[in-house]
């Protein structure tokens, strides 16, 4: 059994958010046993009658609640019915018991104004698994093509194909269309190849749109649907201004190597340096918006880049201070030619302390940018 690092609360209610697949269910029957009801609103005969008369989860849990001593209520995937977090109110102000409400997306609750309990219930993310997670099995080439879905660990190459190539067929292409968040399949599919094939890069909404063939409105809302299922996150250039940071273009990450990969068609076969660069950049900026999720940090991460092209992959901002700029290089032999965009970068920002994140397998310093082997940085990042 791997230990998971999230911290949930022993006893309050909370949310916990995560793409499917991450283990958020697995994790709740784990660390909540005792006096545990779970509402799974993935089961056609659970969902239903509750879609049809929410306020039947009241009767039925203020019913378990006083004859079994249940003292939590579980529900998985409460976005399928938002109606419920109505009645969880009301059993919240009127019984002692701690709710656990789970989901793939938050899309439904936030945007449809559901009643998201007024602070009673505080939120958590949880991601695949990450690096400080799987210790020992964690091993680079493996989980740059694989990624690190807990459902994939210790499964054959070609069982590994299997599930990640389902996942983005079922879910990513069907599940989220079939719930009516985008009613253009072909086009939201385009869209989806699309964007998998430019991880990483700056988002143009226009040039997207015009090799689509769809409104530029349609993949803005396109990409917000994959934020709001979790399934990825814009990283926004750093300006001082934080209207400009809203409004110029972002680079998109999907939420796992392993989901890129499958959407790509590039789960078998040779990986060449360009690609495993790519995803080595992928990987380091996902664990570090993980670990920074899991420890509730109050640090925003970024990107850099100048008119002229100059760039830093990650800048680490906090509490309006940035406080590291690193660039990440796929390779354990940096050198000055390495250094062109953190040379840019330092123009600007004499006094940040920069980085060069690589596969060296020992640290060193060139022109006081300090080369720091991945894991290492990776340790760095779980105390920011």
């Amino acid at each position: 059994m791997i230990k998971r690092i999230i911290s949930l609360p022993k006893h309050s209610s909370f949310f916990l958010f995560g793409s499917r697949q991450t283990g958020k269910t697995t994790l709740i029957h784990l660390l909540f046993r005792k006096n545990l009801w779970t509402v799974d609103l993935l089961l056609n005969d659970v969902f239903f009658p509750y879609s049809k008369n929410p306020s039947r989860f009241r009767r039925e849990a203020v019913e378990k609640i006083e004859s079994e001593n249940i003292k939590t209520i579980f529900i998985d995937e409460v976005q399928r019915i938002p109606a419920l977090l109505n009645e969880v109110q009301y059993l919240m102000q009127n019984y002692s018991c701690q709710f656990i409400l789970t989901g793939s997306s938050a899309r439904k609750l936030k945007r449809g104004g559901a009643n998201l309990l007024a602070g009673r219930a505080v939120e958590r993310r949880l991601f695949p698994l990450t690096c400080a997670e799987l210790k020992d099995m964690f091993k680079l080439d493996n989980v740059l093509r694989y990624g690190s879905l807990p459902a994939i660990i210790n499964k054959t190459n070609n069982e590994k194909t299997d599930i990640l190539s389902t996942y983005v067929h079922t879910y990513l292409r069907e599940e989220i269309q079939a719930e009516g968040i985008a009613r253009n399949i072909g086009g939201f599919s385009n869209f989806l190849d699309m964007a998998a094939g430019q991880f990483g890069e700056i988002v143009s909404y226009s040039a997207i749109a015009r090799e689509c063939h769809l409104p530029v409105k349609s993949v803005q809302s396109y990409y917000d649907i994959l934020e709001d299922t979790l399934i990825g996150f814009r990283l926004r250039p750093y300006r001082k201004s934080l209207r400009k940071r809203l409004t110029a273009h972002p680079k998109f990450y999907f939420f796992d190597t392993g989901v890129t990969n499958a959407v790509n068609k590039r789960l078998t076969g040779a990986m060449d340096r360009q690609l495993f660069g790519r995803l080595f950049e992928q990987l380091i900026i996902l664990e570090t918006h993980r670990m920074l999720e899991y420890q509730k940090s109050e640090a925003s991460l970024y990107y850099w880049r100048t008119n002229h092209g100059a760039e830093v992959d990650l800048i680490i901002e906090k509490h309006g201070k940035i406080i590291g700029a690193y660039e990440i290089k796929s390779t354990p032999n940096i050198t000055g030619s390495h250094l062109s965009g953190i040379r840019s970068f330092r123009e600007e920002h004499a006094n940040v302390p920069c980085h060069v994140v690589c596969t060296a397998e020992n640290a060193f310093e060139i022109d006081k940018v300090k080369i720091i082997p991945w894991r290492k940085y990776l340790s760095i990042v779980s105390g920011l």
